[in-house]
């Protein structure tokens, strides 16, 4: 990362991003309420009034750091699934692809978005309801692509799209706190085999699925 003489962070695009990452990771540490300015500058070894040019409230870096981790999220898990042909099989793939960002040790205190759901899921404001829209979007993906292999003839016509959806989300939500707080349980594993079998169930094929 790069600061000028007097410890003021560089101006761009590539330091923003930079500084943005060691926010979300920090998020998983201290909580999204948690994240401050000033929490920040020390972890980066930085004046607060570097970061101030950057973000004038804590709620500016709050809803910053939810976009720099939907963007992160959305290149690691999103795109790895688009690239495969609509069908069960990209909708697998996005799966997997939450899978393996879930077991990155990169976020030392787990998924960034499933823990500031459930701590800002009491609450009102900017942040809380930025944090439903990506939640939103996350299940109208998972939707729309089982809507897509619904139309390619992979999964079964009468499927309840919008359940299956939910019923995916909310494997990996287990997933983000029983492989926290039970790092034995074979909660990665066990979360694979749920929407396999889930899927294998509603595919007008299981050989589009992988065998285990």
């Amino acid at each position: 990362m790069t600061f000028t003489a007097d410890g003021r962070l560089v101006r761009g695009d590539r330091t923003r991003a930079a500084v943005l990452d060691t926010a979300v990771a920090l998020a998983t540490e201290a909580g999204l309420g948690g994240l401050t300015l000033a929490q920040l500058a020390d972890r980066l070894g930085v004046s607060k009034s570097g970061l101030f040019a950057h973000w004038r409230s804590k709620e500016d870096l709050q809803l910053a750091t939810i976009e720099r981790a939907r963007m992160s999220f959305k290149e690691r898990v999103v795109a790895v699934a688009l690239s495969r042909p609509a069908g069960v099989g990209r909708l697998w793939a996005l799966h997997e692809a939450r899978l393996d960002y879930l077991a990155d040790d990169e976020l030392p205190g787990g998924c960034f978005f499933v823990n500031a759901q459930f701590e800002y899921d009491a609450r009102t404001g900017p942040v809380r309801d930025r944090l439903a829209e990506v939640l939103e979007e996350w299940l109208a993906l998972i939707g729309r692509l089982a809507d897509e292999g619904v139309a390619v003839g992979d999964l079964r016509p009468d499927l309840d799209t919008r359940q299956l959806a939910f019923e995916i989300n909310a494997v990996g939500v287990a997933t983000v706190y029983q492989s926290r707080l039970l790092p034995g349980s074979s909660a990665m594993t066990l979360a694979r085999t749920a929407v396999l079998t889930r899927l294998r169930a509603v595919c007008t094929d299981p050989a589009l699925l992988p065998a285990d």
